[in-house]
This record gives structure tokens, sequence and C-alpha cells, in this order.
């Protein structure tokens, strides 16, 4: 009984028969030249033909293999996590380069001028899993990417997010002047100002296309503010204090990243951003103020507002730009913008709880820049270091009918040095801790902050 041999042995044979075939050709076509008979030069056409055929299907066998090759080779980068860097073209890899050498010697000996060529077939193929292998990128790099916002794919992300801010001001009031160069004649009063800042904040973002992102961040704000006042009543010892709170919906703002650039080489991945902030929360003006203590004269020496505001009362937009480069075992990033302010009329903008005057205002634009480095531990988690710096003009008043007036103080410049984590909890969710040191006396003493995007 006769049995069908396997595809693989049939291969194998054909290989073989193809290798001694070419070997032993040369010697049998000098044997066959000086032949006269008909008959046997037909027989030599036959297995003339035969041998092309046979050389033709071990070519395409030889090509079958190293397309094979290089998919194990892409598969196991995948798996290891290590893949080619961006930009590197696929023969440039070290283990393009290893079966491209074996395939070149397994090479079949050059196709008689006759026989037609065969395509590269199955090159496309591998080179799309090489490149799909290539942009997979640790969970870990991916997270530190999300947070400086250039991160783009085809998911909706959820973002809750809570931070909490500490402000504590003092300030050296006086009043008198100076007799003798030595003795301050008047009355001194310090005043202390305490605030905690609490800021949830609920964000989406939808990655329209590869280089389009979508944000939306919609938040909650809790304010408590402690006034204290040194030298009340005129006296130096004696101290006032009030304690104000405020809570309620914040300013919304919805924004787009847009990939100007992918990373290749050593170019970074460029991202513009353009966001705009609409003043949905409790403006701080036209708040009633509450009156805690008077002069004889009727000068007010201690007033406080009877709740915090949640806003600033301004459209505001803004237009960015980021930067994300990734150097194993590091990755840098780093942004720059500008924050422009509308002007908005209220129908109070006067501090004196005693007086109403309508007018309007325009807040002072502000220019941001911030640069740091992550690097990734392991899979899951990463860490990150960075400084940034918020630099505000003054701000600017005017009531009905008179011209503009800078408003002293009202400028600032805002320095902080960040720390933050990254670990990636499931596939989907990541837990993000964030710790800020205040720099400058207009930065806040420190802010703390936790944030878990979920991708679904």
């Amino acid at each position: 009984m006769i049995r069908k041999m396997p595809a693989a042995s049939a291969s194998a044979l054909r290989i073989a028969i193809a290798v001694a075939l070419g070997a032993a050709a040369p010697g049998a076509l000098a044997q066959q030249a000086d032949a006269s008979n008909p008959e046997d030069e037909a027989d030599l056409r036959q297995l003339a033909s035969q041998l092309a055929e046979l050389k033709a299907s071990y070519a395409q066998e030889v090509r079958r293999l190293r397309e094979l090759d290089m998919q194990v080779q892409a598969l196991q980068a995948r798996l290891a996590g290590k893949v080619p860097a961006a930009g590197t073209p696929l023969a440039q890899t070290p283990a393009a380069t290893a079966a491209a050498a074996a395939a070149a010697r397994a090479e079949p000996p050059a196709e008689p001028s006759g026989s037609p060529a065969q395509p590269q077939e199955g090159y496309a193929s591998s080179a799309a899993d090489a490149e799909k292998a290539r942009a997979e990128e640790s969970r870990s790099v991916a997270d530190v990417k999300q947070q400086a916002r250039a991160l783009f794919d085809q998911r909706l992300t959820i973002e809750n997010g809570l931070t909490y801010n500490r402000y504590d001001r003092k300030q050296l009031t006086l009043n008198g002047f100076l007799a003798l160069d030595a003795i301050f004649l008047g009355s001194i009063a310090v005043e202390n100002v305490e605030s905690d800042t609490l800021n949830y904040n609920l964000a989406a973002r939808w990655g329209v296309s590869p280089r389009l992102t979508l944000n939306l961040d919609v938040p909650y704000i809790a304010r408590k503010t402690v006034y204290q006042k040194g030298g009340a009543g005129g006296a130096a010892a004696a101290i006032a204090q009030e304690e104000t709170t405020g809570s309620g919906l914040g300013d919304i703002t919805a924004s787009a990243n847009f990939r100007l650039l992918p990373e290749r080489g050593a170019r970074p991945e460029m991202v513009l951003n353009f966001g705009v902030t609409a003043p949905t929360g409790q403006e701080p003006y036209g708040i009633p103020w509450r009156v805690l203590e008077r002069d004889d004269d009727d000068f007010i020496r201690f007033a406080v507002p009877e709740e915090q505001p949640t806003g600033n009362g301004a459209w505001q937009t803004s237009i960015g730009l980021s930067a994300v480069k990734t150097s194993d075992p590091a990755i840098l990033f780093g942004n720059i913008g500008y924050t422009y302010s509308f002007k908005s009329s209220f129908d109070d903008i006067d501090n004196n709880p005693d007086t109403v005057n309508p007018g309007e205002v325009k807040l002072g634009d502000s220019f941001y820049y911030g640069a740091g480095v992550a690097f990734a531990f392991n899979e899951r988690t990463s860490f990150s270091m960075s400084l940034s710096n918020r630099m505000s003009a003054r701000a600017r008043t005017r009531y009905d009918g008179q011209p503009w007036t800078k408003v002293i103080g009202s400028d600032a410049n805002a320095a902080m040095f960040n720390l933050g984590v990254t670990y990636a909890l499931n596939p989907h969710a990541t837990m993000v801790g964030l710790l800020g040191i205040g720099l400058t006396p207009d930065a806040p003493d420190f802010s703390l902050g936790f944030k878990i995007p979920y991708s679904l």
C-alpha cells in the first residue's frame, strides 16, 4: 500500500534533490554536450526543465523560511519588551541582521535567465508585524506619556483626581512713621492667611485619531481660609481670627492635543495643546464682606468675605507645546505655554464692604514652562521629577467711566518642584501619586495629588 508523503518531508526531499541536481548539473551537461542521440537530447531538456522547477521551489522555500524567522524574532522581541528604537529600519536590527545572514548563506544559485523572477512573498506582513512590535510600549512608559499629555490612541479614558493645596501667607502692616531713625510711632499689624483647598477633578479624554485627543476637565472645589490679624483694637498683643469656607463647581476646561511630529530617532514627540476655560465657578467679585473691626473714625481695620470663590470669573484661552523623548531607561519631557485672559464686567469690583462700584477686570496673562525626567523601573512602575513655573502679569481694573489701573501685588511667580509615581493596577487602570513643593512665595507651600485614569 502506498502512503502519501507528508508535506514537510516532500518539501525537504525537493530541496535535497534540487541541491543534488544543482551540484551534478555542470558534469551532466558537459557529458550530454557530446551526445548526438536525439532521444538523449529530449531527456536532457526534460531534466533541465525539472531542475529549473526545483530551483524555483527551493528559492520559494528559502524565502518562506526567512519570513518565518523574521516573524519569530518580532514575536520574541514583543514578549521580552525589547523592541527596536523608533525609526530603526527592520534590516538594521540585530535579529533581522542575523536572519538575513542565515538566509544569505542558504540562498540558492542564480536562476537561469529564462526562469521568471519570483515575488518577495510575505515581506509586507512580516514588516507590518515588526512595525507593530516596535510601536508597542511598556505600560510604564505609556503612563508617563499620558501624564505629559502625549498619549494618543483610540480609547476613551476617564480620570478621577483629588488634589490638596496648602497656602500660608504672612504680611506685616505698618501704619505710622519712623522718628529719629530708630523709633516707630504708629500701629503695627501682622496679618496671616492660611488656606486649604481640596480639588476633585473629573476628566474625560477621547482619542479621536492617532494624532488628535479631546479633553474635558470638570473640577469641584472646596476651600477653607483662616484670617488672623495682630494688633486688634489697637493693642499689639491682641489677635483677631475669622474662618470662611466655600465650595462648588469650578471653572470647566475643554482642550485638545494634536500630535505635530512623532518620535523618531533623536527627534522627540511634539504635541500642540489648545484649551478654553469657562467661568463656571463662583467669581471673587460681588461677594458680600463681613466687617469684624472698625476704628473710631469708622475706618475698617478687619473685614473678610462671607464665602470663598471657586473660580476666577473670566474666560481664558491657552496654547502650549509639549515634547516627550524616550531614552532608555529615562523619559524626558517638557512643556511651554501661554494663557490669555479676556476682560469681564461685574456689578461690583470694589473690596470695600460699604460701597458698590461696577466695572471691568482684566486678569494678567500668564506664561508657564516646565521640564522633567521619568524612569521606568519595570513594566508597571515609573518615577518622575520635574520643575514647573508660572509667571502672571498684574491684573487691571476699571470702574465705569474711569481709566484702567494696575492692581499692585496682583502679579505672581509660582515655581514648583514635583515628584510623581505611576503604578499600573490592571490593564485598564493606573494610580498616579503627585507631590509638589513650592519654591516661591506665590506657589503653594505643598501640593499632594492622586489620580486614577481608567481606559475603557
